[in-house]
């Protein structure tokens, strides 16, 4: 990669995070946010400068775009990245800070009232002299998935402009990938690929093709408020009776007591008071089997409990699938991992295959037949102030873009 082209990464990624992206939990329509719609229509420009063809920007605010081959007989790869940034945390007024040859030690974000520490993550000491951009410690940074963006659309600037050999491209930048709601406004038909890739994963060599089977789950408990000074045989108290629920789900099976591929049950939220709690779960597990022996576990103690308590007003459940474990499909196509293992190797990267404690847009994908394995965007602590990428992470990414779309040619 050019200096320029070097220089270039740089401005687009810290242009893109400036775009208040942020998903809103409990939306019902896509875009959920007005600035991921922002964010897509300035990316239409910017493709259209490029020269691309068949660009479309949909009412959902799902932008795709297509770049012929410039070789016969080639393939065709998707290119995926999402608009959209994690609503864990703020990603209003982003201030990212570039530091130049990373010296080792903690990191002071913006006042130095916050910083990031190697003691804390140890992956830092492998980042000693690369260009490091990081958050002002108030926000997020944008990285997960801006920096996917800005490396597709950075390798798409260098196939234009140059002669290397690629196939045909397609191009799809996605809303409300962190809530899981964009995609079910996405136009397969007019999505045709023989493979894709979501360029949405994390450090560098990291290749992804298992992820989570995902369900979301609320239980409703109904309570009687009453005055507590009169409440003796009168009051049903729904906090109490949320906690006593909660008792009944293994304790070791949660997000901070599991790893790799163990499931788990995780209460990620309880809204209420003495009238009437909300528990709300999510469900995971990467054996399908089990996945259901999940579901099917939950609903065995919510029917418990209503026979145990004897309640007037029984607990409620509802259980709703979000995504599938994408690698009964993508093992159907295993020239798309291979080639991505080859690119990375050609590029002096060593391939990382994990499992990925998650799901992406190429879960969805995957579930309506087509491959998407993730590839690394070179970021690191997603979804906090304490996100960072380097660039020389991101610059990989694109080698590794430029070199699945030349292998493919072959």
């Amino acid at each position: 990669m050019s200096a320029s082209e070097h220089n270039y990464l740089l401005e687009r990624f810290l242009n893109y995070v400036s775009f208040d992206t942020q998903a809103k939990v409990g939306a019902k329509y896509s875009p959920s946010s007005p600035g991921q719609l922002k964010l897509a229509k300035y990316l239409v420009q910017e493709l259209q400068a490029l020269g691309l063809e068949e660009i479309n920007l949909s009412p959902n605010g799902i932008l795709t775009a297509y770049l012929p081959s410039n070789v016969i007989n080639a393939p065709t790869i998707g290119l995926i990245a999402h608009l959209d940034t994690s609503p864990d945390c703020s990603g209003k007024n982003v201030n990212p800070e570039v530091i130049v040859n990373y010296r080792g030690g903690e990191i002071a974000l913006g006042s130095g009232e916050k910083f990031i520490s190697p003691v804390m993550y140890p992956f830092m000491l492998q980042l000693i002299g690369k260009t490091l951009i990081v958050t002002d410690g108030t926000t997020l940074l944008g990285a997960d998935n801006k920096s996917g963006i800005a490396e597709i659309m950075t390798a798409l600037s260098i196939l234009k402009n140059g002669e290397q050999a690629h196939c045909n491209i397609r191009i799809a930048f996605t809303p409300d990938e962190e809530i899981g709601l964009g995609m079910q406004f996405f136009e397969m038909d007019k999505f045709p690929c023989d493979w894709a890739y979501t360029i949405d994963g994390g450090a560098v060599g990291e290749l992804e093709y298992e992820n989570f089977n995902a369900a979301s789950a609320t239980v409703t408990i109904l309570g009687n408020g009453i005055h507590p000074g009169y409440a003796k045989d009168k009051m049903v108290n729904a906090l109490t009776l949320a906690c006593e629920f909660q008792q009944l789900l293994p304790a070791d099976e949660v997000p901070e007591k599991t790893a790799d591929k163990q499931g788990f049950f995780h209460l990620n939220r309880l809204v209420g008071d003495i009238s009437k709690v909300e528990l709300h779960y999510l469900i995971r597990d990467f054996d399908s089997e089990k996945f259901e022996q999940r579901k099917a576990f939950l609903t065995d103690i919510v029917n418990q409990f209503n026979q145990q308590k004897n309640l007037r007003q029984p607990l409620q459940l509802e259980i709703q699938d979000s995504y599938k474990n994408m690698y009964n499909c993508i093992r159907q196509v295993p020239r798309s991992i291979e080639l991505a293992d080859q690119a990375m190797r050609a590029c002096g990267i060593k391939p990382n295959h994990k499992p990925i404690r998650g799901g992406t847009d190429g879960a969805w994908l995957a579930e309506k037949g087509l491959a998407c394995p993730n590839i690394f965007t070179g970021g690191y602590n997603f979804h906090s102030i304490h996100e960072l990428i380097s660039l020389e992470g991101m610059e990989s990414t694109v080698n590794v873009i430029l070199k699945i779309v030349e292998l493919a040619t072959e």
